[in-house]
């Protein structure tokens, strides 16, 4: 007979209403099959930051951008100003250029919104450059998350493209040379530029229509694309356990961090008001895009030192270091590969390399694993030292696109700065690339001696026969597990030109391959294996259990890597 007793009518306590609107809710959204979402793990590491960097300063974009459509107005209608600021009084200007004037004097808070807008514009491009940098520099593009490297290089590329838009609108002298240019690069493209002109600017430039179109792009289009690409981003994240740099209790089959809530959600949200602490703070203090100094575009007006933003530097380089050559193709149609090979050529070959690399590295190393743990810049030295000279490529045209304000503050030759440029863009580049290698080459060769020697301690001591020497001490168990768990990369097997007299009819294709994997792979500095370890232990006469952890370490980190390899 059972002792348990039912508890009388009266004495039952009736659920919360919090628990009943739960309920409530599960019953028709079904939110308790989403507690995963809860427990969801992301990893510490300071790289990780930048992408959320881009996302809250894409919030205040919206936030800001949202207030400032309440105030603008895209007419290139022609009015006279007699506004507050008197410098312009009596000025012709369009009405969307009076409408920013009025903004920024008129409207209370107006110079800040504006200025915190520009400021988050510029933040999130660059915070998005280094974000797609660590991920290339990382391998973290790999599979299965090659979708989600072209999401995020779709994003780049059409926040790049929002903040020049939306750079124009104001219709300063300043944003229209902009648009020139934009104009001049889109007429060079072969057979379909003058239709594209046409389209954008609604007739001969400058137009009438050009400001309302852009308008519509910035603020409907644009963000509605990448509003729609960012959630689909974030949801492959989470779909896609999170990646995590190598390390003790680190495997391709968990992730190691802290649970979506409480931690992660507390310490992001503190995240996010330093961020928009720290833009409204360079709205409030630096000076931003000061239209009202300009003045109104005129077409036969310009200023020396004139300078887009940051992210279009590098085309602004380019434009003015390539000289002005022009070719006319049979029945008069002329070429301007003055501005078709540095304004469209360059910049799309550019964003081929960095969309295709995956597939190409993929297909180059025949790597089909799926990877969760990521590489140190240092592990891949070829890939590493090939991003950092596209980086300098980069900047070597973001300084050419500064040559008249270098050649003014330095007092340097414009005609030597622009030389320089044309030279470092062949030069920059393959020297970076080749310091960079041997510098990633130098770290794992340390590394290496790190294992079988140990840390140095600074301690001098003399032996029995007179000589000094420097007391070395096994490096912890940490260190010790995470450079033995890098991966050994190597190129790929010499391909066959015949097998059993029979010609191989790929063998082409296959030397391809093998000559870019050598070339991707090779030269490499190798683990240190089980008996070299062994035998570095036993040489310094350190029998402790901490002189032979490495050894462990590395037939752990063989055995699994074996284990994947059969899988």
């Amino acid at each position: 007979m059972s002792t348990t007793e039912t508890a009388p009518p009266g004495a039952r306590t009736e659920a919360s209403k919090g628990v009943r609107i739960a309920d409530w809710a599960d019953g028709r959204l079904g939110i308790y099959h989403f507690r995963f979402l809860v427990r969801k793990v992301f990893p510490d590491h300071w790289t990780f930051m930048f992408g959320e960097i881009a996302l809250y300063s894409f919030i205040m974009l919206l936030l800001t951008g949202f207030w400032l459509t309440m105030f603008f107005d895209p007419s290139m209608t022609e009015t006279v100003y007699e506004g507050s600021y008197a410098p312009l009084h009596g000025i012709h200007m369009s009405r969307a250029y009076e409408s920013t004037i009025e903004i920024t004097f008129d409207v209370r808070g107006g110079l800040l919104i504006r200025q915190l807008h520009h400021w988050s514009a510029l933040v999130m491009i660059g915070a998005l450059c280094i974000h797609t940098l660590r991920h290339f520099l990382t391998g973290s593009f790999r599979k299965p998350r090659e979708a989600n490297w072209l999401i995020g290089f779709t994003l780049l590329v059409l926040v790049t493209l929002e903040g020049f838009v939306g750079y124009s609108l104001p219709d300063d002298l300043l944003s229209g040379t902009g648009l020139r240019i934009a104009e001049g690069v889109t007429l060079a493209i072969p057979l379909v530029g003058t239709y594209l002109t046409m389209f954008l600017f609604g007739g001969e430039y400058p137009g009438h229509d050009v400001i309302g179109r852009f308008y519509s792009f910035h603020i409907l289009l644009l963000p509605g694309i990448i509003l729609a690409l960012v959630t689909v981003h974030l949801i492959l994240v989470f779909y896609h356990k999170h990646t995590q740099f190598r390390g003790p209790a680190r495997t391709e089959q968990n992730v190691v961090g802290q649970p979506l809530m409480p931690h992660y959600t507390a310490k992001a949200g503190g995240f996010f008001f330093l961020v928009t602490g720290l833009l409204a703070l360079l709205a409030g203090i630096a000076q931003i895009n000061p239209v009202w100094r300009y003045g109104p575009y005129r077409a036969d007006q310009i200023s020396q030192g004139s300078q887009p933003d940051w992210y279009m530097g590098f085309l602004e380089g380019a434009l003015r270091a390539m000289p002005a050559w022009e070719f006319v193709l049979p029945g008069g149609y002329t070429v301007n590969m003055g501005v078709l090979l540095p304004a469209v050529v360059l910049p799309t070959v550019m964003m081929a390399v960095i969309a295709l690399w995956p597939f190409l590295e993929a297909w180059v190393t025949g790597d089909t694993r799926e990877h969760h743990l990521l590489d140190r810049p240092r592990d891949h030295p070829t890939r590493t030292a090939f991003g950092i000279a596209f980086v300098s490529l980069y900047l070597v045209l973001f300084f050419g696109g500064a040559n008249d304000v270098l050649a003014e503050r330095f007092h340097l030759s414009l005609n030597g700065i622009t030389w320089a440029v044309r030279i470092g863009v062949f030069v920059v580049p393959a020297l970076t690339y080749v310091i960079t290698k041997r510098i990633c080459l130098a770290l794992q060769r340390r590394e290496r001696d790190k294992l079988l020697h140990g840390r140095e301690t600074g301690r001098i001591r003399r032996l029995p026969h007179g000589e000094f020497v420097e007391v070395h001490e096994p490096l912890d168990r940490w260190h010790q597990y995470t450079l033995l768990a890098r991966e050994d990369y190597k190129p790929l097997p010499v391909p066959e030109a015949e097998h059993n007299g029979v010609p191989n009819p790929r063998f082409r294709k296959e030397m391809l391959r093998y000559k870019l994997s050598r070339w991707l792979y090779g030269g490499q500095i190798p683990k240190p294996t089980p008996q070299e370890l062994e035998h570095a232990a036993l040489e310094h006469g350190d029998h402790s259990p901490n002189g032979h952890v490495a050894i462990g370490a590395q037939r752990s980190a063989e055995g699994r890597e074996s284990d994947q390899a059969l899988n």
